[in-house]
């Protein structure tokens, strides 16, 4: 890339570039710059399908989530979840529910009311929330989606008390939608463990946010239409060094919403997995040409929610 540049650069034009902007020296625990996130794997039959892609396009995760909710698993179903990501040394980071779209509000319908969606309704949808954990925790999985702040609170207190596992994950969702630095570091001292970003944000705020925090930042490469719709993948390189530790996240632009998922969307479900982890191919491929030097983790690394098997009490 960079003989393109000085090549346009004799032309007599600016090259561009972003050489400005620090380059971060924070790192996750094993010393890795990026880890990579596949999102949106709703079910045990969507997790294998990902895995066969994986194995097919030789792309290597550490990370899958999902975003129907806990709740919308059978208990077979978080047990088969659990044991995939067990079996494959992978984080399995589940949404919690129930939260305000499957409450009975029209605010998320209202035209400004639309970032409340996610936020959890009263103190019923909070006690709702605990309990969708616990029930997590029951049967291994150690990473939780969350997008509320009160909800974040409790988790954090729950945890401190041992009334849920020390090592559980708290994972930000991307729609709790803080995006500037004391907003997001006021949630990593609230307890969470890595935030996901507003998917529009610049190379120089993401540079502004590292530089006030320590958790890591989970970004889409690709975001779904929905949140955006931006495709990033030669930014990649730029990203993890401006803001490293990153979770490079690999969405699908151009693909139906199927929250909340289940049997009678499960083709679709399959088909969108397969797709990402092409598209997190391309965007890997790139990474590598452009950027070989930069470290990402081995499966199973220090700081992953890898589920820790199924916890059976009568």
């Amino acid at each position: 890339m960079k003989e393109t540049r000085d090549f346009i650069e004799k032309l007599g034009y600016p090259a561009g570039g972003t050489q400005d902007i620090p380059s971060s020296t924070k790192t996750f625990p094993d010393g890795a710059q990026y880890r990579v996130e596949l999102p949106s794997v709703e079910g045990p039959a969507s997790f294998e399908a990902l895995i066969e892609a994986c194995e097919k396009y030789d792309v290597y995760i550490h990370r899958i989530s999902q975003g129907s909710g806990i709740m919308l698993l059978t208990d077979e179903e978080l047990k088969q979840m659990a044991e995939i990501g067990q079996r494959e040394n992978l984080e399995v980071s589940l949404f919690v529910g129930p939260r305000g779209t499957y409450d009975v509000t029209s605010m998320q319908h209202a035209s400004s009311g639309k970032i409340a969606g996610l936020r959890s309704q009263g103190m019923d949808q909070l006690v709702y929330a605990i309990e969708d954990v616990k029930r997590a925790c029951h049967f291994g999985i150690r990473s939780i989606l969350v997008s509320d702040e009160g909800l974040l609170t409790l988790v954090n207190e729950f945890k401190k008390a041992g009334e849920l596992p020390s090592d559980l994950v708290v994972k930000i969702s991307v729609q709790m939608a803080q995006s500037n630095p004391v907003s997001i570091k006021l949630i990593q001292d609230a307890g969470a463990d890595t935030y996901n970003v507003p998917t529009d944000l610049t190379l120089a705020k993401l540079s502004e946010i590292r530089q006030a925090i320590h958790m890591p930042i989970d970004i889409y490469i690709e975001a779904p239409d929905d949140i955006g719709g931006y495709v990033r993948h030669y930014e990649i390189a730029e990203i993890i060094r401006v803001a490293a530790p990153v979770y490079i996240k690999f969405g699908l632009r151009n693909s139906p919403n199927i929250y909340p998922s289940g049997t009678h969307l499960e083709s679709v479900s399959i088909a969108l997995c397969k797709e990402r982890v092409r598209r997190a191919k391309i965007g890997l491929d790139l990474l590598k040409r452009y950027a070989p030097d930069l470290k990402t983790s081995q499966k199973g690394a220090e700081g992953l929610g890898v589920p820790v098997g199924t916890v059976v009490h009568s």
